[in-house]
């Protein structure tokens, strides 16, 4: 009997001192990670924690070397960046792409997230069922959302759908987009670090965005009307080189893998809501800045100005081969669960 206790006991420890060998004995690799805000952004904040846990994590053997600010491509361009192994790790929004990833266009829609922090998670977990679906070309990671945006504009004060007649807008994904030109508005496309940019020139007359990335890229010096409800979020993706990935030993896919959850979608996502919320009452306390709440019949009117954009959603997810109602029932329920529906 003691023998064998002791056959046990050994082996119990030899398990115990192999597991963290083998991470170490693993090939190191170091990961080009790409995304297209400043430094200065939380969310850079948060994929440094995100590297800094996988290295850890990995005893070492995961290294991630983190390019901000478009260095190895635009912020339009990190899809592909991430499937032609130009980054290793890239931030994606969908919404710059129109069209070519409809199912996840869901969250594009007005007025389906009250909130981005448990909205974040709830959205992470909807999209798992659903990424290897359309987003076929990268290994899906994580996904998640800033706090809700809204309208912001540079002369002219707007109150009603009617009043986007003529306004040329810098709209932030494809869906908010489609419903600036269906109220007869002129879509002007750029990426959030170029919006001060073509508003300042004249090239736009109106802006999506969150309130605290007004203030970070400098936009709250050329804007003076802002609508007070929340419209829209813009949903971002973490997704992964194939190849990159498939050349990590098990060991280091596990890392990965526990990485890419949507307990890691919570934790990036709560810095960048807590920053992009806090810009509000900044903004609202500038001289000559004009933040004002929309009246119960206002909201009805925007409400409704938004019914033909969630047809079109739902006729592109058709015409991909989806089945638009169970997706959005899907998500609404999950946001439901998750604490986060509008």
């Amino acid at each position: 009997m003691r023998v064998f206790s002791w056959s046990v006991i050994a082996a119990l420890a030899l398990g115990f001192v192999t597991a963290p060998q083998a991470l170490a004995q693993d090939k190191p690799v170091t990961l080009k990670f790409s995304h297209w805000v400043p430094p200065t952004h939380p969310m850079h904040t948060a994929a440094v924690a995100w590297a800094n846990s996988i290295e850890k994590a990995s005893n070492g053997t995961i290294k991630i070397a983190i390019f901000p600010s478009q260095q190895l491509g635009k912020a339009f361009d990190h899809y592909n960046m991430a499937r032609d192994g130009i980054a290793d790790v890239s931030h994606v929004n969908p919404g710059y792409e129109p069209g070519r990833f409809p199912i996840i266009g869901a969250v594009e829609l007005p007025f389906l997230f009250s909130n981005a922090k448990e909205g974040s998670a709830a959205l992470d977990a909807w999209y798992r069922r659903y990424a290897d679906r359309e987003m076929k070309d990268v290994r899906f990671c994580l996904t998640f959302a800033h706090d809700p945006g809204t309208l912001h504009f540079t002369k002219k004060k707007v109150v009603t759908p009617a009043d986007m007649v003529g306004l040329k807008v810098r709209p932030p994904n494809a869906v908010i987009g489609n419903w600036m030109t269906n109220l007869g508005a002129t879509n002007v496309q750029a990426s959030a670090p170029e919006i001060r940019d073509v508003l300042e020139k004249g090239v736009a007359d109106a802006a999506g965005s969150p309130w605290g990335s007004m203030l970070l890229f400098g936009i709250d010096k050329v804007t003076k009307h802002h609508i007070d409800s929340p419209f829209y979020i813009s949903e971002q993706v973490w997704v992964l080189n194939k190849a990159k990935y498939d050349s990590l030993s098990p060991a280091q896919k596990k890392v990965m893998d526990d990485h890419c959850s949507s307990d890691w979608s919570l934790k990036i996502a709560t810095p960048w809501a807590a920053f992009e919320a806090g810009g509000r009452e900044k903004i609202k306390a500038q001289p000559g800045q004009d933040v004002y709440p929309l009246t119960a019949e206002q909201l009805a009117a925007w409400r409704k100005s938004a019914e033909p954009v969630t047809a079109a959603w739902e006729a592109s997810v058709r015409k991909a081969g989806g089945d638009p109602k169970a997706i959005m029932d899907d998500l609404r329920k999950t946001l439901a669960d998750r604490k986060s529906a509008y």
